[in-house]
């Protein structure tokens, strides 16, 4: 919430507690900016803190595919899907629109998905979580909506259809899969124009992204 633009929010609500109330605040990642805010709600915090670089996603494989064009992502994940046995996943798209003409083009190919985005009213999107969490769905497509805190123990595979806009959150994407101490699965789409990003990536994390090998199916 912090870095979603609810900083003012946050302390109308820490105005009405009492002054001997203990804060706890956690995170995978702690952006320099959302820990200059927490100075304000915060009293002599001990801080607990390890380097970007030092961030570790033990049993989480990943790998990227390396696609020409855009327009070749779709025929890619359905390939994909032909290729490997997925007990359940959540497949990342940068927008709104993206998500839904992906939903509808997997529903055309007879895949049965769910969707869902910021956009929608709290209650739907409540509805579509217990969906996927029982197993009735098994892939969810979605928005950073769920990349942060929500934890599925079956997912298996993480794929990012689109490389994400903000550093922070491919951590938070993958870490979808390989939850309570299973091995997981994470999978980027990158064109061209990608290319810089996964670079990007993975000097921030310190981690290698592999090509996926032809024995992918073998990690399921």
């Amino acid at each position: 919430m912090l870095s979603r633009g609810f900083k003012d929010q946050i302390y109308e609500v820490f105005k009405t507690l009492p002054n001997d109330v203990q804060v706890v605040l956690l995170s995978a990642t702690m952006p320099a900016e959302v820990l200059e805010v927490t100075k304000k709600f915060m009293r002599d915090p001990i801080r607990i803190l390890i380097k970007k670089e030092e961030i570790t996603l033990e049993g989480i494989r990943q790998f990227y595919i390396a696609i020409e064009k855009e327009e070749w992502k779709f025929d890619t994940l359905c390939d994909l899907y032909d290729t490997v046995n997925i007990t359940q996943a959540v497949i990342f798209c940068n927008t709104r629109r993206k998500v839904e003409e992906l939903a509808e083009n997997m529903e055309n190919r007879k895949f049965t998905v769910s969707f869902m985005h910021g956009e929608m009213e709290q209650a739907e999107r409540d509805l579509i979580m217990r969906q996927f969490r029982s197993g009735s769905s098994r892939v969810l497509i979605t928005t950073d909506l769920l990349a942060r805190g929500i934890d599925v123990q079956q997912v298996s595979v993480v794929i990012n259809y689109d490389l994400p806009g903000n550093r922070e959150n491919y951590i938070h994407r993958i870490g979808r899969s390989g939850r309570f101490g299973r091995k997981g699965v994470a999978i980027n789409f990158v064109t061209s124009n990608d290319e810089r990003t996964l670079k990007d990536l993975e000097t921030y994390y310190n981690t290698q992204i592999e090509e996926m090998p032809s024995t992918i199916a073998d990690y399921f």
